[in-house]
Formats: structure tokens, C-alpha cells, sequence
């Protein structure tokens, strides 16, 4: 099984949709390339700005540990924010599905000290997710290659 809960490189599609609500906090829509995860995340958009029509490497892992396993790495020791600009930890503290004929998608939401972020996807990319799971969120711009 993959060692973390979610790997996707996001569009960001909109930003601040509704108005800005607090000076320092962006509310993020985006989708994955393949279009069936669509997300809703809060930044503090004066330490990482994100930009409308950018592509972004999300990951969402129970561990900063390299390997995956549950170990937390230590003072010098290499970890997963290395490898990303942006790194918050938070709770995710509600699961809820939605089923149709077609498919069920599930809807979870996490909570990173206020700053909240709406994961909704296919069951099959959701089956990792459970309430009470802490979790890391790290992101990294992806470079036009």
C-alpha cells in the first residue's frame, strides 16, 4: 500500500471566490489533472501565495518520515518537508459520503489549526481517511518542464 494518503498535482482554479475573509488567508479551489478530486484549502497566503491557473504537488501523509513508516525524523535527519515549500499539520474531523448510481464520492475535511482544507474524491482515493487521523499537508510548486 502507498505510504501516504494522497499524492496528486493540483490546478489551482480560483482564488477567493467568495471575497477575502481575513487578510492573511486565501481560500484555494482546485482540482486534480484528472479532474475527479476537487478541493477547497485555506493558506496563509502571505508566507506561501498561490496563483490561479498554477500546477502544485499536494501530498497528505500520516508521517514527515521518508520511508512512510510512523517514526518521526529528528534533528538533522532528512524528512518529507524537505522536499516541499509549505508543510502544515492538522485533524481531520469529519467524513461524509455521497453516493449515486454512478459512483460514491466521499468528502473529508481537515482542520489545521483554523486553516481548513475539503478533500472531495472517489471512494477508491479516499479509503486511507479517517476521522480523528492527524495529518501532514505539504505542497510544492511544480516548475514548467
Amino acid at each position: 500500500m502507498a505510504p501516504y494518503h494522497l499524492d496528486e498535482i493540483i490546478l489551482v482554479q480560483n482564488i477567493d471566490v467568495e471575497g477575502k475573509k481575513y487578510d492573511k488567508v486565501s481560500r484555494i479551489d482546485a482540482r486534480n489533472e484528472g479532474g475527479e478530486i476537487y478541493m477547497q484549502l485555506d493558506v496563509h497566503s502571505e508566507i506561501y501565495p498561490m496563483r490561479a491557473k498554477e500546477k502544485y504537488r499536494m501530498l497528505l501523509s500520516e508521517t514527515l518520515s521518508l520511508d512512510g513508516s510512523a517514526s518521526y525524523p529528528e534533528g538533522k535527519q532528512k524528512s518529507l518537508a524537505d522536499k516541499f515549500e509549505y508543510v502544515m499539520h492538522g485533524l481531520l474531523y469529519k467524513i461524509s459520503e455521497e453516493k449515486s448510481k454512478a459512483e460514491t464520492k466521499v468528502t473529508a475535511f481537515i482542520s489545521f489549526g483554523g486553516l481548513q482544507l475539503m478533500v472531495k474524491a472517489p471512494y477508491s482515493k479516499m479509503i486511507r481517511f479517517r476521522v480523528d487521523q492527524r495529518l501532514f499537508l505539504l505542497l510544492r510548486k511544480m516548475n514548467d518542464v
